[in-house]
């Protein structure tokens, strides 16, 4: 809380509104009787890259008696419904969204599936 009479900093100053319009994509329902695609995203850290969640899994496990288990990687499943019909487009789309939103590509890797 700023004290009376000091001027307000950065961090104390209420977020500025977005400039500009945000850009939405029209999203149509699929017409009556076609079927709408699934997908799914699997996300997990690359290779060489330190996942302290894996490793507090592991060292759990370990103290719940599970000594056996070593090299664990955690990573998030994603999952939602398409109103893309073809499965070609309904990847391509998926994998447009991986790598502007759903994955950090510079420290994650994603996988794809799409099905009916």
């Amino acid at each position: 809380m700023p004290r009376a009479g000091k001027a307000l900093g950065k961090r104390d100053r209420a977020p500025e509104p977005m400039r500009g319009k945000p850009r939405m994509r029209s999203i149509r329902p699929a017409a009556e009787g076609q079927i709408k695609m699934k997908a799914k995203v699997h996300v997990t850290l690359k290779q060489g890259v330190l996942d302290p969640q894996g490793k507090a899994v592991e060292n759990a496990l370990a103290a719940l008696g599970f000594g056996g288990v070593s090299g664990v990687r955690q990573g998030k499943v994603i999952e939602f419904e398409l109103s893309q019909t073809d499965p070609e487009k309904a990847a391509a789309e998926v994998e447009e969204m991986c790598r502007k939103l759903l994955a950090n590509t510079v420290i994650e890797d994603y996988r794809v599936e799409i099905g009916e």
